[in-house]
């Protein structure tokens, strides 16, 4: 761990030979160590593909052993179904391998729904849990919703789910980090935040997925710095398809976004964030931008605006086809998988200065 030091102004050290030594202050310790979304095991963890020689994590410490052992230092696990016997076992190895853990946990759905969450951050906080990772849409705005009035429903139980959570967090002292998951366009997530004006309620930034919103990542980041607990790291590339663009996860390094940039405006805002990969092996993502049914959401984007991002795009397309990966065997899918984290960690440690 490295410390931040203070320099001493001229002034401080004249009056230090004449005034009594006071007590040093703390400050504040960066994380360096290096975690992962537990979406980087897409396939693994949710899509249960078999294979016996990459078999499905049925639980978070099977995926704590794995993740470790290829040298990450902590992780984000779902926490749902924990009871205070499984709790122990988890902080019994997250302190033997000294990494962090953070929670993935699903938002009450209504007040009917507020013992389950209760208790899942109450049981995960018994482990040194303090940051829970949630997301207000399980999929993605442009695929979800065919009219606004539908948008404006979803929205407002979203806003809902998020208040019912508040005080539960406050409760228990720990925080809510709602992730930008291709559902809210910047001013949307801020007026929201400023909205539930908690302490206790921030972000999960993902450095990549406003551009299926048509932003600009960079000023994504820039906008939620400011409220972020929790990183999601990715680098991504595109390619123009027909109806719009592809948009695809690729190692770090490999990709468009300014990866340092980005690290370096998060911790100028927010010293101690921790920073947590999240590479998604998969085909990629269709953003039909061009279509009617993508704009049934939308009503603030100028042509223009539309017109600049699409010839970025073009500017920005890789000379490499986009990784495909569903013409593979499931052992190839699921190989690439654990070796694209593996990259991905190496690239952190050798380039980013996380240990």
């Amino acid at each position: 761990m490295k410390r931040r030091k203070f320099v001493k102004s001229s002034l401080a050290g004249t009056m230090a030979m004449s005034l009594p030594v006071l007590p040093t202050f703390s400050t504040v310790v960066a994380e360096t160590r290096f975690g992962v979304a537990d979406a980087s095991y897409m396939m693994r963890r949710y899509r249960k593909m078999k294979s016996e020689a990459y078999p499905p994590f049925t639980n978070a410490l099977e995926m704590i052993e794995h993740c470790s052992s290829l040298g990450f230092g902590g992780m984000q696990v779902g926490v749902g179904g924990w009871d205070s016997d499984f709790s122990k076992k988890v902080k019994k190895r997250k302190e033997k391998l000294d990494i962090f853990l953070e929670a993935q946990i699903r938002l009450p759905k209504d007040e009917g729904d507020i013992n389950r969450f209760d208790h899942e951050v109450k049981t995960a906080k018994e482990t040194g849990i303090d940051v829970f990772r949630t997301a207000c849409l399980s999929g993605r705005r442009y695929e979800s919703f065919d009219s606004m009035q539908a948008f404006q429903t979803f929205k407002k139980a979203a806003i809902n789910s998020i208040q019912l959570a508040e005080p539960i967090m406050h409760k228990h002292k720990v925080k809510l980090a709602v992730e930008n998951h291709k559902d809210w366009r910047i001013k949307e997530m801020v007026a929201i935040l400023k909205m539930i004006d908690s302490e206790w309620v921030g972000v999960t930034l993902d450095t990549g997925n406003n551009i299926s919103l048509l932003e600009d990542p960079v000023e994504v980041v820039e906008a939620l710095a400011p409220y972020a607990f929790s990183v999601h790291l990715k680098d991504m590339a595109v390619e123009e398809y027909k109806d719009g663009f592809l948009l695809s996860e690729v190692n770090l390094g490999e990709g468009y976004l300014d990866i340092e940039g980005m690290i370096n405006t998060i911790k100028r805002h927010q010293p101690n964030v921790r920073f947590n990969l999240e590479m998604i092996t998969r085909d990629p993502l269709k953003i039909p931008c061009l279509t009617e049914k993508y704009w049934a959401t939308f009503d603030q984007i100028l042509a223009r605006e539309l017109a600049l991002y699409l010839h970025k795009i073009r500017t920005l397309k890789k000379k490499e086809q986009l990784p495909l990966i569903s013409n593979r065997t499931t052992d190839e899918q699921l190989s690439l998988e654990v070796e694209n984290n593996r990259t991905c960690l190496v690239y952190a440690k050798q380039n980013l200065g996380f240990k």
